[in-house]
């Protein structure tokens, strides 16, 4: 279910869909953190945050503004909950959205590890007096319940107990009656294990161990068909923090306990190479994947590699988008299935966080230039431009329908999942640009301006990139004794013809698993120029060759639509052209900020293209329906014959009511109970909730038989049961779950004649069926048969 109608439903609200996942930890050479060695060679590990600075570029750009607003935040304001529940006066009013909601708790994880990550990078004293200061409160309320537990979810107390005794209720997003309580478990763990981890708090540490130690009082003696049973509600990453507390303490207790946390239903399959992804809930899946591929590294277990191998090829290759990113609606639809799937709930940014996690740990066993051609799809293309870089907010969704528009987060009043996770993103940045081989080379897998402090080998690298508006990078090193060492430079999927000059003489370099290695004694203020041309190139939809998208170098392009949703008659605009080259029917009109112009080819008019991650209120489109002109003198045809039918339907209707606008609601004498609103797909919509309703007055023609024709949206319709009555009469009974595709639904109800005779107008009421909802509709039209 999508974050929109997660807030109309307050009695469905359980049954709202979310993930994300905070605790970030690659392996790193030599980590004497780790009590736990791992059992499968690493070939390539992390460097530390401290070690990698960013250097001015977009990434730069969004990682202040995500610092400024992480200074804006209250931490009393997330820890009131979990005051409260611990029987403590709260110190500040909670924050807004699912902090106060069934999920509170959820984004003081998130917070703890974004200031930590970004503590470690810069060393700043006031995050880490905010560190110190969270993890102290936490403590004092795990001391003042005595149990080890830490939470603030509501009603959390009764829930626990209900599953300690094995009495396991859930309808698949609950949890006996909380609204998936392991996943707030999880932020909160792995938020203490991230203070430890990059901030050196060892109370942290302590803290979640106890919370590893209640979880394991509370689960460990039910049946593994209770505990199954238990694994059908969301239960975030569990089991990643749990192996990571494995390593650090070498207790094998952890480990043990990570297994509890294996969803059979799901892992098993995927561990056969069997992709039973399809109408899966695509977040709730990937932490466990990320959990495998850790699990993996400390202990050997195949199956989990299987799994975890088979899980990233097949979401990568067979269920993303053009952003990297996946999921429409949160879930995954069949593979290669994609081309009906554009909404304003595409690629949920918890997902493409996660993935992005899981592609690390992969990396780190197997250093492919194959990882990092996604991750970097999905970092410039998805992560960068799920925020507004001026306010520093984020989108749930980033929206690929063509003709959409993003939506940015409230600074107070959201705290959704993707709010937290949103926090995390972008004090990421200096995460991945490098890693260290096992050899001792350097890996370097992204091209972001940045320098790199290589503490091990008294070294510093200062990278310089055009990239995206030019095709050179710059590497120049600087070190008081030479070195004989190789660097990895990535051969980008996206260029060819790639040149090397070392010291200004060209050099061939080897290629190696998609890295050009150049290995030598390296001096310093030795120079590596790296040029990597761009080109104008495009991505088709894997079940539709003729809607593509158009990148230019790493970056997808979006064509700028205006701010003001397009003309529904005119539509998008479509590219007519014999040429395939897309660069024979764009041309560049400023470098500088990476425009591109249209020449002739798009229909209705020409249109102009930026890189996706710089757009922000405009509305947009990124996928593109292209025709030959052979093609296009049919498809005018047929949009003229739609045109037509169209006519024809307006000359029948007799009255048009457009729900959640003003003007229309009041000419409509329209009323409503436990009603709200919300606007999706460029229309407003209503939906009321159980024992609510919505109700309105329809023109009519007294003389003929009239039809109403009701406007929803498919996909994504749980719960959507309800009566249609006209002046009292129950005329039909409407379960919008059976309209499957993304796309909207024009159905019919024909009004008997015997309650229209004499009338020029008739009272129509929707009334949700018990424990369900009624609508969202979008428009209802009153027609003559």
């Amino acid at each position: 279910m999508n974050r929109f109608l997660c807030t109309n439903l307050l009695v469905t609200a359980l049954l709202y869909t979310f993930s994300a996942t905070a605790q970030s930890y690659v392996p790193r050479l030599n980590d004497t953190r780790m009590t736990i060695k791992n059992a499968i060679p690493i070939k390539a590990y992390a460097f530390q945050l401290s070690e990698v600075s960013l250097l001015e570029s977009p990434f730069k750009t969004a990682r202040n503004a995500d610092v400024n607003y992480l200074l804006k935040i209250e931490p009393d304001r997330l820890l009131a909950g979990f005051r409260s529940n611990a029987g403590l006066s709260e110190k500040a009013k909670k924050y807004g959205g699912w902090e106060s909601d069934g999920l509170a708790g959820h984004s003081l994880g998130h917070y703890l590890s974004a200031i930590s990550f970004q503590y470690a990078t810069t060393k700043d004293s006031e995050l880490l007096q905010r560190i110190n200061y969270i993890v102290d409160e936490l403590i004092t309320c795990q001391k003042a319940r005595k149990t080890g537990y830490i939470g603030a979810i509501p009603n959390e107390d009764n829930i626990w107990a209900e599953v300690a005794k094995g009495d396991i209720k859930t309808r698949g997003f609950d949890l006996n009656g909380g609204w998936a309580p392991w996943y707030t478990v999880h932020k909160i763990m792995a938020g203490l294990l991230d203070a430890y981890l990059y901030a050196g708090n060892s109370k942290a540490l302590m803290a979640s161990k106890d919370l590893a130690k209640w979880t394991a009082a509370t689960i460990n003696h039910l049946s593994d068909e209770q505990i199954q049973k238990m694994l059908i509600c969301e239960y975030g990453g569990m089991a990643e923090p749990l192996v990571n507390l494995y390593a650090i303490t070498g207790d094998k207790k952890y480990l043990d306990l990570s297994y509890k946390f294996y969803d059979r239903q799901v892992l098993d399959p995927l561990a056969e190479q069997k992709d039973i992804l399809p109408g899966k809930h695509s977040n709730t899946q990937i932490p466990k994947i990320i959990a495998s591929a850790r699990r993996y590294q400390l202990t050997g277990d195949q199956k989990d590699l299987a799994i975890a191998d088979f899980f990233w090829k097949t979401v990568v290759n067979h269920h993303s988008y053009v952003t990297g990113g996946n999921s429409n609606y949160e879930y995954l639809s069949e593979a290669d299935k994609l081309n009906d799937k554009l909404t304003e709930n595409t690629t949920e940014t918890c997902n493409t966080y996660n993935m992005l996690k899981l592609t690390q740990q992969l990396f780190t066993l197997n250093p492919s230039s194959t990882f990092f051609d996604y991750y970097e799809k999905g970092l410039y293309n998805h992560i960068l431009a799920s925020q507004n870089h001026h306010t520093g907010m984020m989108c749930y969704f980033v929206p690929l329908r063509m003709g959409g528009k993003k939506e940015y987060s409230d600074p107070y009043d959201s705290f959704t999942c993707c709010v937290g996770t949103g926090m995390e993103n972008h004090v990421k940045y200096n995460e991945s640009i490098y890693f260290k081989g096992a050899d001792g080379s350097l890996y370097v897998n992204l091209f972001i301006p940045s320098v790199l402090n290589w503490k091990d080998k008294d070294l510093k690298i200062t990278q310089n990139s055009d990239l995206p508006y030019g095709d050179k990078t710059t590497l120049l090193i600087n070190r008081t004794k030479s070195s004989n060492f190789a660097i990895r430079i990535r051969k980008p999927k996206w260029s060819a013809n790639i040149k090397i000059r070392v010291n200004g003489k060209p050099e061939n370099g080897i290629e190696e698993n998609g890295y050009y290695v150049i290995r030598r004694n390296w001096k310093n203020n030795d120079k590596i120029e790296y040029t990597t041309p761009e080109k104008l190139y495009t991505e088709s939809m894997p079940d539709n060759p003729n809607r593509r998208a158009v990148f230019y170098g790493p970056v997808l392009l979006a064509g700028d639509l205006g701010l003001t949703e397009p003309d529904p008659i005119k539509g998008i605009p479509v590219f007519v052209s014999a040429a395939q080259d897309p660069k024979e029917w764009l041309k560049m009109v400023d470098q500088k900020h990476l425009r591109f112009q249209t020449t002739g080819i798009a229909k209705p008019h020409d249109i102009t293209l930026l890189p996706f991650n710089q757009t922000e209120n405009q509305h947009y489109s990124v996928y593109w329906d292209f025709f030959s002109p052979e093609q296009w003198l049919v498809q005018q045809k047929v949009y003229e014959e739609q045109r037509q039918l169209q006519k024809e339907l307006d000359d029948r209707t007799t009255d048009l009511f457009r729900f959640g606008e003003m003007q229309p609601e009041r000419d409509h004498n329209f009323k409503e109970e436990k009603a709200q609103t919300g606007e999706e797909h460029g229309k407003k919509w209503r939906i009321a909730g159980e024992e609510g309703f919505l109700q309105f007055d329809m023109k009519i023609d007294s003389t003929r038989s009239n039809i109403l024709i009701a406007s929803y949206w498919g996909m994504d319709n749980r719960g959507r049961n309800f009566d249609v009555f006209v002046d009292g009469t129950r005329i039909a009974t409407e379960d919008l779950n059976k309209y499957k595709e993304s796309r909207f639904y024009d159905i019919s109800y024909e009004i008997p004649v015997a309650l229209t005779n004499g009338k020029n107008k008739v009272t129509v009421k929707l009334v949700p069926k018990p424990k369900n909802s009624a609508g969202p509709i979008y428009v209802i039209r009153a027609v003559k048969k």
